[in-house]
């Protein structure tokens, strides 16, 4: 009877134990997070990183951690703990998202469009990721599958930002100018004046021929980025189809 007992308040302790030890870890999840969403970089990394050596199967904590990096502006170490993350937890869409950006601003194009094709699958109705997609496609000289994911990401938010600038900016690669210049004047009227739209749209009616409207956008661009070589480039080229070499 003795030995019962005795067996009984050791299993009670080793389940106290294990309780209090899935309490500490899943605080210090929340405290990670906590710090990141509040900005506290250094704690978020520095708590994290001990995290990680204690509970190393733990994907959120890698989550949190990685993206700690990755607003750090620590690219490498945010890429390892996110890929550990993704495949801790391959279900979980958000990992994988939070890689693709790092991918992308590694400029490894192909490995985020990788991360965000198993984005899409997971969650079809986002309409960034599909975004995104586009971008990472159009960077590797993808244009068509690109134009086909920003037309859903279009279908999915028609009001999504800079959705139709990125469908032109695809159209215009393959030189379908009338096409980009319905989705640049879309995107003007939509998000009102962005300096980048403008130049895009001047660049289109230049290639399309319409010279005269070429101008008028080339200039407004030069006005709200005198800095751009290539604003001045095609602004002259313009002046000059329309007869007006002197302003060139």
């Amino acid at each position: 009877m003795l030995r019962t007992l005795a067996l009984a308040a050791i299993i009670l302790v080793g389940l106290s134990c294990l309780a209090a030890q899935a309490q500490t870890q899943a605080q210090t999840r929340q405290q990670v997070l906590q710090y990141l969403e509040a900005g506290r970089l250094p704690d978020a990394i520095a708590m994290g990183e001990k995290a990680v050596s204690r509970w190393p199967d733990d994907p959120e904590i890698r989550h949190w951690l990685g993206l700690a990096y990755f607003k750090s502006g620590q690219l490498e170490p945010a890429r390892e703990q996110l890929e550990r993350a993704r495949d801790l937890n391959k279900q979980e869409p958000g990992a994988r998202f939070d890689l693709a950006l790092v991918c992308l601003s590694q400029q490894d194009y192909s490995a985020a469009a990788d991360e965000l094709q198993d984005v899409v699958k997971l969650t079809p109705s986002n309409p960034l990721a599909h975004v995104l997609l586009g971008r990472s496609y159009l960077n590797s000289n993808r244009s068509v599958p690109a134009i086909d994911e920003f037309k859903t990401a279009l279908r999915l938010d028609p009001a999504i930002r800079l959705g139709h600038y990125h469908l032109g900016f695809a159209y215009a690669s393959l030189g379908r100018n009338d096409e980009a210049i319905a989705e640049y004047r879309k995107e003007l009227q939509q998000s009102g004046e962005n300096s980048e739209v403008v130049f895009e749209l001047g660049h289109s009616l230049l290639e399309a021929g319409k010279h005269e409207e070429a101008v008028g956008y080339l200039q407004r661009a030069s006005e709200l980025t005198a800095q751009n070589p290539d604003i001045w480039y095609n602004l002259g080229k313009a002046q000059v189809l329309v007869g007006r070499a002197a302003q060139a």
